[in-house]
């Protein structure tokens, strides 16, 4: 299981990535618009980052701009994510952790090949769980 840091923005996404890459050394390994995924979105927003990730030495930092129209407040703009290797480990780990908590994303396949849930724990820490499934 590899775990990364995942945080949220309000628009200002790229901008935060842009001055860790340089404040951290690292490199961007990837990112995605809005306007590339097929979910509807405003024009507007679509240029806003729907995913990055950030590679310093061994560590990955993931970034998001929030989902249009959910503002997220600073302290909280942040999930632990989980990437994991099998249907069975995603699915023990994310029932175990949402029990008791609130499921934010049902786990469920997506349209980028992988299977994806999201959740809020009794204790107030937001996951991100992803199995990315094996190319047939």
């Amino acid at each position: 299981m590899e775990f990364n840091i995942y945080l949220f923005y309000n628009g200002n996404c790229e901008e935060a990535m842009n001055f860790y890459k340089e404040a951290l050394g690292g490199k961007v390994e990837m990112m995605s618009r809005y306007g590339e995924a097929p979910v509807p979105c405003s024009e507007a927003y679509k240029n806003k980052i729907m995913h990055g990730v950030l590679v310093v030495d061994d560590f990955k930092l993931m970034f998001s701009d929030a989902n249009e129209g959910h503002d997220v407040a600073i302290g909280t703009n942040y999930s632990v994510s989980l990437n994991f290797h099998s249907d069975e480990a995603i699915e023990s780990a994310y029932y175990a952790i949402s029990k008791g908590g609130k499921v934010t994303m049902p786990l469920q396949d997506t349209f980028w090949g992988a299977k994806f849930g999201m959740c809020t724990d009794k204790f107030g820490v937001n996951w991100m769980f992803n199995w990315d499934k094996p190319q047939e």
